[in-house]
């Protein structure tokens, strides 16, 4: 059996372990030296002035725009093809999502769709890098500055992701990070983090994730309980120092699949930029449902991201979201193979094999 992802600690287990060692003997549990460490250490990564550390990707998305002033009455352009918690967390900060379709090749925020998306009462773009591949943010930021809009990134699936060379998160004025287990840099748990250049949005960024409060029992404004807890910030600390060789496997390996995979009647997305850094691997078949079963029968494990768009979705029914059928396509035929930093490139030649008796056998 090939599984699509281990979520056990792996090479880094030594240094997870001495993490959470020294967190329990410290006895300092929230709020303390280890997040204050991993702020300092993430923003850097990011080439980002700041960052704050939250509970969830969701609570970054959410409260990204609280902090940026994104509220009630504003409308949020964003893409139809995501995890849902994109479009939950611009309802969570009191604003209207409005869907503008994806890109039908990069399978991101198609900035001419974004355009005729924008209405009086649009407030910001928050384009997604989805399965670690940017957004097209040049053509993006153009219709942000020509509309005198905001950009909040979601970067949840793009940890260290660059477009156009400059860091994925650097082009809005606050990008948003999940640590989901599943993510490219994972707790053994949930947490998420904001980057920012803005010294008053970082500001506001850790008063809101702290109930509001300007120092302890005094609440200026109206916050939440969001706090990434020491324990995960110690983790994240040692997985972020091999977060670079853990991208340069998920790249050589979606490389080994795009050489494998070359001629056969599967469409890959391509790779519009050098900065992806391959959170999933996904291909589109029009045979999803066929293939997935005999990929499984050979003992390969497979996923969908994302079998449903999220205007489809009843949770945002009461946003009258509009058709996006590019995105309805995509989450026909997409299909996710393995791809992970410990996936063996014998593994690699195995799927691709696999993949390919399928359509010989078609």
């Amino acid at each position: 059996m090939i599984p699509f992802l281990d979520l056990r600690p792996g090479v880094d287990v030594a240094d997870v372990r001495a993490a959470i060692e020294r967190v329990v003997t410290r006895g300092w549990f929230v709020l303390g030296p280890e997040l204050e460490a991993f702020e300092k250490e993430f923003a850097a990564a990011c080439g980002a002035a700041h960052a704050v550390g939250v509970g969830s990707g969701t609570d970054a998305l959410a409260l990204a725009l609280r902090a940026a002033g994104v509220g009630a009455g504003d409308e949020v352009i964003t893409p139809p093809l995501s995890a849902a918690y994109t479009a939950l967390a611009i309802m969570m900060a009191g604003a209207r999502p409005v869907f503008a379709d994806i890109d039908p090749d990069r399978l991101t925020l198609d900035p001419r769709a974004t355009e005729a998306a924008v209405t009086p009462r649009t407030r910001a773009i928050m384009p997604v890098h989805l399965y670690g591949q940017p957004a097209d943010m040049p053509a993006l930021m153009r219709v942000a500055e020509r509309h005198h809009l905001l950009v909040v990134e979601d970067c949840c699936q793009s940890h260290l992701a660059t477009c156009n060379g400059a860091p994925v998160g650097s082009f809005g004025v606050v990008a948003a990070y999940s640590f989901y287990p599943t993510k490219n840099l994972g707790a053994l748990g949930d947490g998420g983090a904001l980057t920012t250049d803005d010294t008053a949005i970082a500001a506001r960024l850790r008063r809101l994730r702290n109930g509001g409060q300007t120092d302890r029992y005094h609440h200026a404004e109206f916050g939440v309980n969001s706090r990434l807890d020491e324990m995960q910030a110690a983790i994240l600390r040692a997985r972020l120092a091999w977060l670079p060789r853990w991208t340069d496997e998920r790249r050589a390996l979606a490389h080994e699949y795009r050489r494998r995979l070359a001629g056969a009647p599967v469409t890959v997305p391509p790779e519009l930029d050098p900065g992806h850094v391959y959170h999933l691997f996904p291909i589109l078949s029009r045979d999803r449902t066929a293939l997935q079963a005999h990929l499984e029968a050979r003992g390969v494990e497979t996923l969908i991201h994302y079998p449903v768009p999220i205007p489809r979705q009843p949770a945002v029914a009461s946003e009258r979201p509009r058709a996006c059928p590019v995105a309805d396509r995509v989450c026909d035929e997409v299909l996710s193979l393995p791809l992970h930093p410990g996936l063996t490139r014998k593994a690699v030649e195995e799927i691709a094999a696999a993949l390919q008796a399928f359509h010989a056998a078609a």
